[in-house]
């Protein structure tokens, strides 16, 4: 066998990281998920209000641009000279700058100024061009600081002259002596964002201290919910312990049915009670089993002398009258024996002549459906508390090199499937993998039978020759992926029997197929095994050409696969093109006019040679 694949390491970070989270408690995984949601919510909350207040803050400040654009060019003079005694203006807060109609700046507009002599303004186009401003429309700009004086501004000043501004600009037109509106160029006019960057920023912080407020309050009653919530599940593992030591008279507080956690404890004392009267029912049962087999053997001691006194006796008496009742014991045992013997020699039988090639008939019309389904009948009378799920296997795509393509089991109907074999022999390969699967798993474990035709390129005698293992199972798949991509190859039924019991070890599946091997010979005798059933259904399937093979099943348990070619594939029609079918056409046309040509030369013909008659 293939040494197992290391996996990716990719894979082993997921699984460190998922045994790490799973090692976290209970407690401490709600606390935290509460923490992060709160912490969620409050960043979700304070960025949606801060968005939403500055958008509106920047809608006033546009409106306000607009509809006193007007008034603010009528009285750019006044405003500018509006300042106080260290040169900062007391009323104007507005940026105003005209440029004539070629977009060059005439000089004139207003230039707030701040504290410390700190003049900002906004970043224009270049004199002479305002590309990518839109007459009406206000935008953005940074803002363009200058300082007058040789004093360093404190910080908040400068923070403020660094906001950016929201600058309009509008159209100048004048009028002339006649009367007549005439474009004398453009006005922009801006009004800096500081004050709506501060509230901004003042809202956010307000926001955030009530956000960590609001997760540290919310932590601390969180802690204290979770931690009274799961105080019962505490008390119920120090119970669990106490009963795990032994005291099973311990029962779990109880607490109101409506709850889960009171349902649980519950559940867990019934289950408890139960389990303590099945133990001491044990313990009853255990004592009086001593008691018997000290008594039977205190007891038997003597017979057994006797016995075999007797059986000297009886072989020096064996002619003598009364003989044969002595001897009931020894045949009972004698018929055990032979009817052992008996199925025994028929399967040597049927494997001696599967080996020479005699007892099987492979030209019959099989409906293998049928009989898939009549084992899974058979399986669920043997067993009624057993999930049985009929469906179709599928072909499962592989996502790398790790995760190759594989058979996956798709709920659904079973196709109907028929095939050319021998009918008696197919039944009794599926009749002796639905036994293993009764003998040697839990009569209450499920199990999934599924059906299926997929094409593959391989031929039917170069499967047959494959040996019964995992590798041979996937250089099937191989070929399977091969057949569906070109649609070439044998179409082959595969049927899966796939049960969820202990299992079979990697290194031992391939292993049952061999005659007399069993897993545990005295578990096999106990249940009527042989250890050819696995054998008689190989021989069988190869007899038919076909493959079986088993595997693991996904989680625990064992897979059967079996498959069986069924007829060649074929190939898809190739698709006509524009041309050949142009090509056709003329071809059914000219045949058409050449029978029709045919046919009036002949007429012609009879026409000539009837005149020529009459003539003579």
């Amino acid at each position: 066998m293939q040494p197992p694949r290391s996996l990716p390491k990719q894979n082993k970070v997921w699984s460190r990281f998922t045994r790490r989270i799973q090692a976290i408690p209970l407690s401490t995984k709600l606390v935290t998920c509460i923490i992060v949601l709160l912490t969620i919510g409050t960043i979700g909350i304070s960025f949606s209000i801060r968005t939403l207040v500055g958008n509106y803050l920047l809608q006033k400040t546009d409106t306000q641009l607009i509809n006193q654009a007007q008034l603010i060019f009528n009285s750019m003079d006044s405003l500018s000279s509006d300042t106080g005694d260290d040169g900062r203006s007391l009323m104007n807060t507005y940026y105003v700058e005209v440029r004539d109609s070629e977009y060059k700046s005439t000089g004139a507009g207003s230039v707030p100024m701040l504290r410390d002599g700190v003049v900002s303004e906004p970043s224009l186009p270049a004199d002479g061009s305002i590309d990518g401003v839109t007459l009406g429309q206000p935008f953005t700009t940074r803002a363009v600081v200058h300082i007058t004086t040789s004093r360093t501004p404190d910080h908040s000043i400068m923070q403020a002259a660094q906001s950016p501004w929201r600058v309009v600009a509008l159209p100048w037109n004048e009028k002339t002596r006649t009367g007549q509106v005439k474009d004398s160029g453009v006005v922009f006019i801006g009004l800096s964002l500081s004050d709506q960057i501060d509230t901004a920023n003042t809202l956010t912080r307000f926001c955030a201290m009530v956000g960590i407020a609001v997760v540290l309050i919310g932590a601390i009653l969180g802690t204290i919910l979770v931690q009274s919530t799961l105080a019962p599940l505490k008390r119920i593992e120090k119970t669990a312990a106490k009963i795990a030591a032994g005291d099973l008279s311990q029962r779990v507080p109880d607490l109101p049915e409506s709850t889960e956690v009171g349902s649980l404890s519950m559940s867990l004392n019934t289950m408890l009670t139960r389990i303590e009267e099945s133990f001491h029912a044990q313990e009853e049962t255990t004592e009086k089993m001593k008691r018997f087999v000290s008594d039977a053997s205190h007891e038997l001691r003597t017979p057994l002398a006797a016995i075999h006194g007797y059986a000297e006796l009886y072989k020096m008496q064996r002619d003598m009258p009364g003989a044969l009742e002595r001897a009931d014991e020894s045949i009972e045992h004698i018929e055990a024996s032979s009817a052992r013997m008996t199925v025994l020699v028929e399967d040597l039988l049927s494997l001696a002549r599967l080996d020479e090639g005699r007892g099987i008939d492979i030209t019959q019309q099989v409906k293998l459906t049928s009989v898939v389904r009549d084992a899974a009948d058979d399986l669920h009378a043997l067993d009624p508390d057993r999930g049985i799920s009929c469906g179709q296997v599928v072909l499962q795509p592989g996502t790398d090199m790790d995760h190759p393509a594989q058979f996956a089991f798709q709920n659904g109907q079973m196709p109907q499937i028929e095939l050319k074999g021998d009918a008696s022999r197919l039944r009794q390969v599926v009749t002796n993998i639905v036994g293993n699967i009764h003998r040697y798993t839990p009569a209450d474990s499920p199990v999934e039978i599924s059906m299926g035709v997929l094409p593959a390129s391989i031929s039917p005698e170069s499967l047959s020759r494959m040996p019964s293992n995992e590798q041979s199972l996937r250089h099937l798949v191989e070929a399977i992926e091969v057949g569906q991509s070109m649609q070439v190859g044998m179409n082959y039924a595969i049927v899966r029997f796939s049960d969820h019991g202990p299992g079979v070890p990697p290194e031992a599946r391939s292993k049952i197929f061999e005659r007399f091997y069993t897993a545990d010979p005295s578990r096999a005798r106990q249940k009527g095994g042989t250890g050819l059933g696995m054998a008689i259904a190989q021989s069988v399937v190869k007899a038919h050409h076909g493959f079986i093979c088993a595997s693991g099943s996904e989680g625990t348990g064992l897979t059967l696969t079996v498959v069986l070619p069924i007829a060649p594939v074929e190939p898809k029609p190739q698709p006509i093109t524009a041309s050949e079918n142009r090509k056709n056409e003329k071809r059914i046309a000219n045949q058409r006019n050449n029978a029709l040509f045919r046919r009036e030369s002949r007429r012609y013909r009879r026409g000539r040679m009837g005149a020529a008659h009459l003539l003579r």
